[in-house]
């Protein structure tokens, strides 16, 4: 059964991304552990992006193994390879002088180099995907609540529920280059946890419809199988109810 999901809240972007990369280590460390290796799935954007930066730094302490780590991707642009605009590049190059991961186990999305259109792309990366289980997944909130290239009001959300596929190819995209590949509900919520990142005030509606549940918002569908937490800052959460608990 899919977890309920806590929040998080840190006073800014900077201090929440420092934190999140804290808890990665741990997290990914205990994978590690207790199976041998871990699956990590990343997202792409501002926040996924200083929460690298500060992973990399944390990574030189040696306590992640990183021939035993899997690094995936929940959405990317169907551009070629060398184009900027390509999640895995911006990631891994953050990440790659600090973790010597495997080139084997770096699973990014084809680019339009080598595959004939989205549809062909996401078909080839559910097949790489198989029934590999996410130790995390990292989802950064967009506009409208959107996550990975999941978008409101739009065929990569609408279809969610007649699909059987673990990707698909998304088309006329509102936000980004018009043609992306994103995993579906079907992958995403297979994950052990799920990790939500929110930052900044131009969300703090969409964060507020996340969190009640609103069946028009692309986030409020996400749910790890085991735990699903919210990392937000002051500015994101503004529209959010806060209790204190005195113990």
């Amino acid at each position: 059964m899919n977890s309920l999901p806590y929040v998080l809240r840190y006073a800014d972007e900077s201090e929440l991304a420092g934190e999140v990369s804290k808890h990665l280590v741990n997290s990914l460390t205990q994978a590690q552990a207790e199976r041998g290796t871990a699956h990590l799935c990343l997202c792409g954007g501002r926040a996924e992006r200083m929460v690298c930066g500060h992973l990399a730094t944390l990574a030189r302490s040696g306590s992640i193994d990183p021939s035993g780590l899997h690094l995936w991707w929940s959405s990317e642009a169907f551009v070629a390879t060398a184009d900027t605009s390509r999640n895995s590049l911006a990631t891994l190059g953050v990440l790659g002088g600090a973790l010597a991961v495997p080139p084997s186990n770096i699973h990014a999305m084809p680019s339009s180099n080598g595959s004939a259109d989205p549809d062909d792309a996401a078909y080839i990366y559910a097949k790489e995907l198989g029934a590999t289980v996410f130790d995390i997944c990292l989802l950064e909130l967009g506009l409208g609540g959107r996550v990975a290239s999941i978008f409101p009001r739009h065929p990569s959300f609408t279809a969610q529920n007649n699909l059987n596929l673990l990707a698909m190819g998304v088309t006329d995209a509102p936000e980004g280059p018009p043609e992306q590949i994103t995993l579906t509900y079907n992958a995403i919520n297979r994950s052990r946890q799920i990790w939500g990142l929110a930052s900044g005030a131009g969300i703090a509606g969409c964060l507020a419809d996340t969190l009640r549940g609103d069946p028009r918002t692309p986030a409020a569908q996400v749910r790890g199988t085991a735990r699903t937490t919210w990392f937000v800052d002051r500015a994101a959460a503004a529209q959010v109810p806060y209790y204190r608990c005195d113990l």
